[in-house]
């Protein structure tokens, strides 16, 4: 359907036009200002053949990292007779373009991405608009006028195509999961489709590229441009290599929760999270930073991990190896390359403390409701 008819659609939307008949506090005139302008800037197009070409010049980068997936028979499935909405966790830049990839693998038609506006700038962001298909979103905007143009634009647009979301707002920067927000939630819930499913997605790295950098930093202290956070991933891209697991579940319907409800929405969002929390892949590199000391023999740290493997397991996580001897085969040789780790024949020591603190939150929100940490060194 043409742009043209979106706006049109848009302003036909009960809570856009309760906003234009003066309840946002501007007047007529300069609220429908205010909406064209913000429609003009989220405003996004997927040209598809242009899409799948854009894989070569990303090449470089995608090639240090594997794409693998699980659940992906639940995607066809849904798709086949559902709008889908894909709800993620974000752990680094690498996904928006991870997880359409893995998707289109597999034959699967890419959704639009709802992603942070630093990503539009420049060159980048006219390929995000008008052949990735993004929508540039303004965090940590309170304009009214913003807020009832976003949702009622992403509800037209899930109309037309599947939408990935990332709820937590944008990547976490201590490593946690991090709390999710209801705002797209809600927008995609005012779709008022009937056929309209959101599939929990999770996506976990053996190693985060920018795991020196967001781990450094702790917490999200400004927006900064994309080329500039572009460039500090370059750099740690030396030697990087890395396994990316996308993990998908069960379709949830939209059509069980009312979006006038906000108990529902809250009680929607929480169910979200808890279905990615336990898909998110446990990692090796993830436990071996939980359980690690400063200076640990490799049969301790084995030991070790096999516990956290066992409370783990009580939790429902999605464990990628069932005993410490494999958790250690895998992660020893990724971690100490990228200098996190120091090996000296049986026995480990730490390098880079912050870093592995950084993977081991990873798993605080499956070790949460237990009281224990994931915090061991």
């Amino acid at each position: 359907m043409a742009q043209d008819e979106i706006t049109q659609a848009v302003l036909a939307r009960d809570e856009v036009v309760r906003y234009l008949e003066g309840r946002g506090g501007r007047t007529r005139d300069q609220a429908r200002a205010a909406i064209h302008g913000y429609l003009d800037e989220l405003r996004t197009t997927q040209r598809y053949r242009m899409y799948r070409a854009l894989q070569h010049p990303l090449y470089p980068l995608l090639r240090k990292i594997s794409r693998t997936s699980e659940g992906i028979d639940i995607v066809r499935t849904a798709t086949r007779a559902n709008r889908v909405v894909y709800a993620s966790n974000h752990r680094s830049h690498a996904d928006w373009m991870v997880q359409p990839l893995v998707l289109d693998d597999n034959g699967i038609r890419p959704p639009v991405v709802a992603a942070g506006s630093n990503l539009f700038g420049g060159a980048l962001g006219l390929i995000q608009k008008h052949v990735t298909g993004a929508i540039p979103i303004r965090r940590d905007t309170r304009d009214p006028a913003y807020l009832v143009t976003l949702k009622a634009y992403v509800a037209e647009l899930l109309r037309r195509t599947e939408l990935l979301l990332y709820l937590e707002g944008g990547r976490s920067y201590n490593g946690e999961l991090k709390p999710f927000k209801t705002g797209l939630l809600h927008a995609a819930a005012q779709a008022d489709r009937n056929d309209m499913v959101l599939i929990p997605t999770a996506i976990a790295y053996d190693l985060v590229i920018e795991d020196f950098v967001l781990s450094r930093q702790g917490v999200k202290r400004t927006q900064r441009p994309f080329p500039q956070e572009l460039a500090e991933m370059l750099r740690y891209t030396v030697g990087y290599q890395s396994r990316s697991i996308v993990t998908f579940g069960q379709p949830i319907r939209f059509d069980d929760y009312d979006p006038d409800d906000r108990r529902d929405m809250v009680r929607l969002k929480r169910r979200v999270r808890d279905e990615i929390g336990r898909l998110y892949k446990v990692v090796p590199t993830a436990l071996v930073a939980a359980a690690i000391r400063p200076s640990i023999a490799r049969t301790e740290l084995e030991d070790r991990i096999d516990q956290l493997i066992g409370i783990l397991r009580s939790a429902g996580a999605n464990l990628d190896v069932a005993t410490g001897h494999e958790a250690v085969e895998a992660a020893r040789e990724p971690l100490a390359a990228r200098g996190i780790i120091v090996v000296e024949g049986r026995r480990f020591r730490v390098r880079e403390r912050v870093v592995l603190r950084y993977y081991a939150r990873s798993l605080d929100h499956l070790l949460a409701h237990r009281g224990e940490s994931a915090l061991t060194h």
